[in-house]
């Protein structure tokens, strides 16, 4: 059966998914590749036909605009959407696919662009459109949220009778060389990192200022980083989704230079998301920030290091108590070497496509709106290990085994 797939996003994530897909094209059939700027696209396409054989279709689209994705899943006969655009465009996509009766599936929650919030809120409102429209919607299919819910869903299926707490840490130990860039869109990146921080345990949900509470990890195969508490989305669905979850923290290492750069930043207003006016025009002062530093799919021939990216899950076997790490390394410029991506966009890129693989094979395949540790983790993580992400298990003696200090 003939196959028509839609990605929207040309950035590094978009470049990785693009790659995959066309590396399975027996899965994807025709790929369209659209963005804002064909141009990209274009490059994109060009790589892939020169390092795979395999030809890409590619298309303009402006994703804010509803009639437009509309307009272009009926042209393209799209039966999967994969969004990599930014998390602001995640409605007016997923009110396309519904219009269309086309799936979905991205890698981050919605955010409104006014406001540094990220919640599930708006896009589980549409699950029973998604179900009247008989399509399905998969949320978060990156890493961190995607990966590590997988992970925590295999910790519970192979590992576990009980969850009681659950750590995910993300370490990036690349070397860039630039004074300052970040590894994905600095726009979502540093109002993520400047959010207070959340952390759910005893059942609610406990604030932070934004990093507040940090700790020495001993990363695989990378050594010790300091690691700071931070909010991200995927907590909020596991809270919601694995039974008994006592408490859950993300992690994520960051070096001295970055968090002194970003001081200097948000000290003379740089980061700000509320527009100001200079010379008579209004202008985001983020939106400047994110012209003036280095496209993050721009880093990948010059970054150098790995990341490793895990989850620490504790709870009860047998009436026993249990810890197990279960974590994912990958090296930079191997990411470079395979899709012209550094390891950040990869490990975001690589799972999107697998979500999307399963969906297709109705391996996965539920009408409505799901997050990613509603299905069977196995076929998943099967994936993971064919497509260029083998993971790890390694037994712990407690949660804080390898925590040197906090």
């Amino acid at each position: 059966m003939s196959r028509n797939t839609l990605i929207i996003g040309a950035g590094g994530v978009g470049n990785v998914v693009a790659f995959k897909c066309a590396m399975n094209a027996e899965t994807f059939g025709r790929i369209t590749l659209a963005s804002r700027t064909r141009s990209k696209c274009d490059t994109i396409a060009e790589n892939i036909r020169q390092k795979t054989g395999v030809s890409i279709a590619t298309d303009e689209v402006d994703a804010d605009d509803t009639q437009q994705v509309i307009d272009l899943i009926r042209k393209t006969q799209a039966d999967i959407l994969i969004n990599v655009a930014l998390p602001y465009q995640d409605l007016s996509i997923m009110d396309a696919c519904v219009a269309t009766g086309c799936d979905y599936l991205d890698t981050a929650n919605y955010e409104h662009p006014d406001t540094a919030k990220f919640e599930y809120k708006e896009q589980w409102a549409r699950d029973e459109a998604f179900r009247k429209a008989g399509i399905m919607g998969l949320l978060g299919s990156g890493f961190d949220p995607g990966v590590t819910n997988v992970f925590v869903a295999y910790a519970l299926k192979h590992y576990f009778d009980e969850i009681r707490t659950v750590d995910i840490l993300d370490c990036n130990a690349g070397d860039h060389g630039y004074p300052f860039a970040t590894n994905f869109n600095p726009e979502i990146n540093i109002r993520e990192v400047n959010s207070k921080g959340r952390y759910w345990e005893k059942g609610e949900w406990k604030e932070t200022e934004p990093m507040e509470i940090k700790m020495l990890w001993d990363y695989p195969e990378v050594g010790p980083k300091d690691s700071y508490l931070l909010y991200h989305e995927e907590e909020e669905s596991l809270v919601k989704n694995i039974p008994g979850l006592e408490r859950i923290r993300f992690w994520m290492t960051f070096g001295e230079s970055y968090l002194t750069h970003l001081k200097v930043l948000d000290n003379v207003g740089l980061t700000r998301i509320d527009p100001i006016e200079v010379d008579g025009c209004k202008v985001i002062p983020l939106h400047v920030l994110k012209a003036l530093l280095p496209d993050p799919a721009s880093l990948g021939p010059r970054t150098k290091g790995k990341t490793n990216i895990g989850v620490v899950v504790h709870g009860l076997k047998n009436g026993k108590e249990k810890t197990v790490y279960i974590y994912q390394v990958k090296d930079h410029q191997e990411c470079y070497a395979e899709v012209l991506s550094q390891g950040v966009s990869y490990t975001t890129g690589v799972p999107a496509m697998i979500g999307a693989k399963l969906m297709l094979e109705k391996k996965w395949y539920q009408e409505g709106v799901h997050n990613m540790e509603e299905f069977d983790p196995d076929p998943f993580m099967e994936e993971l290990n064919r497509q260029g992400l083998p993971w790890q298990v390694m037994e712990l003696e407690s949660p804080d085994a390898r925590k040197i200090r906090s």
